[in-house]
């Protein structure tokens, strides 16, 4: 609402508007153009809030975030966050989800994937502390390795190998949440830290290397599903707005929760039950292909949510059929969007 101010002779902003501009919360979301992230941008442009998008677009999209990008509300900074981020602006709260999470998209450059894990972490840690930030990392239930407990709780300090193909993720994800706790412990950093579980959903890249947009994407071609080792081994699938709402949840909540919390649906499915309920939503004649298991691959993956159901009253609420349902559609999409740009090019 605009008025005239007479004594200036223009049209300046109202009283109310300028103390919704003052109460404005103020975002940074860095891998904000990701999977996870583009999702957390929509959350706070809904809530009316400044959001600023970090990403280097390695592996975010900009296709995740084109519908922000003429909003007010709404920045996007192409930036690294290997290196600091040099700005004026204040931030009420920050999410570091910046680094790669399929496998072999963090182990083509392992070096930079590590980097990203602790340096990234380490200037957003220095930022959250400049400006008075909440500031909460997206961790990763691949700290627990290829675990010796199911399902696994927060207090269990896993079975990593430091010298393999994985450990740059890895480790990485542990390395940055030590961060966490010592910029908590010795300088005050209000922190948040969420160990997530497989996650799934609409703008997963159909080309991102894990496992459901492997098997959505290979049934939709009707190509052979490939299932790594005897496909015993098992993954729990949270859909991606359980996932997101966790999130927002944790990084909210009142209390001051300084401990990781893990986010995951503790339904378990073994990749062969996975790729037979796959092929089933999605009426493909795709056959099972069976590979080579990866090094250090784990045999099993299953949350404990106790602390999130008793600290943030949350879990998920999608099952695993419900949530392919709603993202088979988008990969029909996504294809045949790709299809058509290939066509173009030929």
């Amino acid at each position: 609402m605009q008025y005239f101010d007479r004594k200036r002779g223009a049209s300046a902003k109202s009283s109310v508007q300028r103390d919704a501009v003052a109460t404005q919360k103020r975002v940074l979301i860095a891998g904000g153009a990701g999977f996870l992230g583009s999702q957390l941008c929509d959350i706070y442009i809904g809530q009316n809030c400044k959001v600023v998008c970090l990403d280097n677009l390695s592996t975010g999209r900009i296709e995740n975030i084109t519908h922000l990008l003429g909003h007010p509300n709404f920045e996007f900074v192409r930036h690294d966050v290997v290196e600091p981020y040099r700005t004026e602006q204040r931030f009420d709260y920050i999410y570091n989800m910046a680094c790669p999470a399929s496998p072999p998209r963090y182990q083509i450059d392992p070096i930079q994937t590590f980097r990203t894990n602790v340096d990234g972490a380490e200037n957003l840690l220095e930022l959250a502390l400049s400006t008075g930030a909440r500031i909460l990392q997206a961790s990763t239930s691949e700290v627990y390795g290829d675990p010796d407990v199911s399902p696994q709780q927060e207090s269990y300090y896993g079975n990593v190998n430091t010298m393999g193909p994985r450990s740059c993720y890895d480790e990485g994800k542990r390395a940055a949440e030590t961060l966490f706790h010592d910029y908590n412990d010795k300088r005050g950093v209000d922190i948040r830290v969420a160990r997530i579980f497989n996650t799934y959903g609409p703008r997963m890249d159909p080309e991102d290397g894990r496992v459901i947009s492997n098997f959505v994407t290979q049934a939709l071609r009707g190509d052979d599903i490939t299932i790594y080792g005897d496909g015993s081994q098992t993954r729990s699938f949270c859909y991606v707005d359980d996932l997101v709402r966790g999130l927002h949840s944790l990084m909210h909540s009142d209390m001051p929760i300084h401990r990781p919390v893990n986010l995951g649906n503790p339904d378990e499915f073994t990749m062969n039950q996975l790729a037979k309920i796959v092929t089933e939503e999605v009426k493909s004649p795709s056959k099972i292909r069976f590979e080579d298991l990866p090094v250090d691959d784990p045999r099993q993956r299953r949350p404990d949510i106790t602390l999130a159901h008793k600290r943030l009253n949350w879990q998920p609420k999608i099952d695993l059929r419900s949530g392919l349902r709603l993202t088979i559609p988008y990969y029909i999409a996504a294809l045949r969007n790709n299809a058509s740009k290939a066509s173009h090019v030929v």
